[in-house]
């Protein structure tokens, strides 16, 4: 059972519950937001959506990066190249922005993104602020 705010919950808000298609929607619709909060369902869903069309584009370029008896790789490699770079261009600031959201809703700022930066133990600190619980203290950061 839902209610009513989980349907309807402005943009400026965390939409818990969120199915796939609103996570979907919701991502590209903050397109450019670093302020505010985003939910755990929110960030899950878009992060599986990413993953599997990086994965399809990489299986894409994999089919022709054999290259043949002169050197040429195949047709689908380029493909996949063009693909993959307009799909890292049109996804990397709403990305920057729902893992910022998502990190704000944890309670925590978003600079602490930057701590990917930090070798091998970075994007394991990250993935585990990442998928930790929402903090109605978070609320501080909704503008």
């Amino acid at each position: 059972m839902t209610d009513t705010y989980t349907q309807s919950a402005p943009l400026s808000q965390p939409l818990y519950g969120a199915s796939f298609g609103q996570a979907i929607s919701r991502f590209f619709k903050k397109y450019a937001t670093f302020s505010g909060r985003a939910s755990r369902s929110e960030f899950w869903w878009t992060a599986l959506v990413v993953f599997l069309v990086n994965a399809v584009i990489s299986g894409i370029m994999s089919t022709g990066i054999i290259p043949d008896e002169n050197g040429v790789y195949g047709p689908t490699y380029a493909i996949g190249l063009v693909l993959s770079i307009a799909w890292f261009l049109a996804t990397i600031v709403p990305w920057l922005a729902i893992v910022w959201r998502r990190l704000h809703d944890t309670n925590k700022g978003g600079p602490f993104y930057f701590l990917v930066f930090i070798p091998i133990v970075g994007g394991i600190i990250v993935l585990i602020l990442l998928a930790l619980e929402s903090n109605p203290e978070g609320a501080r950061f909704d503008r």
